[in-house]
């Protein structure tokens, strides 16, 4: 089983944001809400693929450049993080850009922007977080201007390449630093919640049970 799958299938998103509190990390998961547009069951893990956005109100010269070099760019696993500065002016996400990001193995896409097409991108099966829905086309209304650059969302930082999970409870980010750290506290929390839910069900007292085992 390879990592994301088993970090898909044992963690999420709460999970991780513990461990990275235990390591003095306390605010790696955006304070906005950003809502499972689609696969709303889906536990979303991988690798950030950042892309910042802009609003423009004339016509756009070279439309839609950067962010299909950034679509085409995508490895397996890796996450479109698309950092559009909360504006929902267009839907700067699709079902073509779906398609055409799945080619490359895009495993889903972050925005604080809106999106479009979700009955279509749901149907496939990918994985979107969004800030909203919109109709209109990011044609002369948004547009990429940097490509694997730091970018903020919700006042949180994502960098390329970061691990990025994502579910229904929220977002968060590990950073590279303690990547390895972060995932190995999240493993043994997940086990020890698991013991602790067990002991709970056969009747234990929580406050027993937490003393026991030192995990809520």
């Amino acid at each position: 089983m390879d990592q994301f799958q088993e970090m898909r299938e044992r963690l999420y998103s709460a999970v991780v944001s513990d461990a990275l509190d235990s390591l003095g990390f306390h605010s790696q998961s955006p304070r906005i809400a950003l809502t499972p547009m689609t696969c709303p069951s889906l536990v979303l893990v991988g690798r950030c693929k950042t892309t910042l956005w802009e609003d423009i109100y004339t016509e756009d010269p070279n439309p839609y450049e950067l962010e299909l070099l950034a679509v085409d760019q995508c490895q397996p696993g890796d996450v479109f993080i698309a950092a559009a500065n909360g504006s929902t002016r267009s839907g700067i996400w699709g079902e073509l850009l779906t398609t055409a990001s799945l080619n490359s193995g895009c495993a889903g896409v972050i925005t604080d922007g809106a999106v479009r097409d979700v009955a279509a991108i749901d149907e496939i099966g990918f994985p979107v977080f969004a800030a909203g829905t919109s109709v209109y086309d990011s044609l002369h209304r948004q547009r990429v201007v940097k490509i694997d650059v730091p970018v903020t969302i919700g006042e949180v930082e994502f960098c390329p390449k970061d691990l990025v999970i994502a579910d229904r409870d929220g977002i968060v980010v590990v950073p590279a630093p303690v990547e390895e750290e972060a995932i190995r506290r999240a493993f043994e929390k997940v086990d020890g919640e698991n013991r602790t839910r067990d002991a709970i069900r056969n009747g234990m007292k929580a406050t027993d049970a937490y003393k026991k085992y030192g995990v809520l």
